[in-house]
């Protein structure tokens, strides 16, 4: 299933990914640091929501207590959280 999140406190105005079961596709954000974000976004490919979770939840950009990355793994865990209560 497609997602498209708002993420809070970064500089992308859009987050997209597709979950595959426990797997997520396809990531994409609109805005941001692009080269960055092609690196995330490729790293991330084939992953699985506990991966990402352990390897990017709770990352700070500088003095923020948040990234770009740990919204990332935020909206795939909470999209994960989603489709199993369905």
């Amino acid at each position: 299933m497609k997602y498209e999140v708002t993420p809070q406190g970064v500089c992308p105005a859009r987050l997209e990914f597709e979950l595959d079961g426990n797997v997520v596709h396809n990531v994409q954000f609109l805005g941001g640091c692009n080269g960055n974000l092609q690196a995330v976004s490729r790293l991330v490919e084939g992953l699985t929501v506990d991966q990402i979770k352990s390897k990017l939840l709770g990352i700070h950009c500088g003095f923020k207590d948040t990234s770009c990355s740990d919204q990332l793994a935020r909206a795939i865990v909470a999209a994960a959280e989603q489709e199993q209560q369905k």
